[in-house]
């Protein structure tokens, strides 16, 4: 969480000229109600069993970036479902940027707790050895969103992209 994935994602679609699938969007047109009401009424492990399904399904598709949630990586069918079709980018950041993003944003049912700072900073280091399946890792904690995409697009085509025509 609020280490670009949706901005970037989007932007990386439109220089792509492809279609961008945010995980979350579409479990929530699906049950009819925002992340953070799953969570308070069903749990957890009731979300994270509809992330699974809505990854199986989507991730079978072709020419798109998906956008799946920071905790998607704990179940292993998830990446190796994702893995099947593409290719899996990290995207990271300080847990003081990643604070500074997200705090004014009520909807993360994660960073209810006393102390979110300090949650932010137990879910990293919980998640790392899972983070670590990915291809591609990129920190985008003094990145701006075309630096980020810039930085992946290199890491895919295997080339110096800046130094290319600009795309942004």
């Amino acid at each position: 969480m609020g280490t670009g994935k949706t901005v970037v994602g989007k932007e990386l679609a439109k220089i792509l000229k492809t279609r961008f699938i945010d995980v979350d969007d579409l479990i929530e047109q699906k049950e009819g109600r925002k992340i953070s009401r799953i969570f308070e009424e069903d749990g957890e492990e009731y979300f994270r069993n509809c992330e699974y399904k809505m990854i199986k399904r989507i991730s079978r598709l072709d020419n798109c970036v998906i956008s799946p949630g920071g905790g998607a990586v704990l179940e292993f069918e998830n990446v190796l479902n994702l893995k099947k079709n593409g290719i899996i980018v990290c995207l990271t950041a300080l847990p003081d940027v990643i604070w500074k993003r997200v705090k004014k944003n009520k909807n993360r049912p994660l960073l209810k707790v006393k102390n979110p700072l300090k949650r932010i900073k137990t879910l990293l280091k919980f998640r790392e050895s899972y983070y670590k399946q990915a291809d591609i890792f990129v920190d985008t904690s003094k990145l701006s969103v075309e630096e980020v995409g810039m930085k992946i697009l290199e890491e895919i085509i295997g080339t110096d992209y800046a130094d290319r025509k600009r795309l942004y």
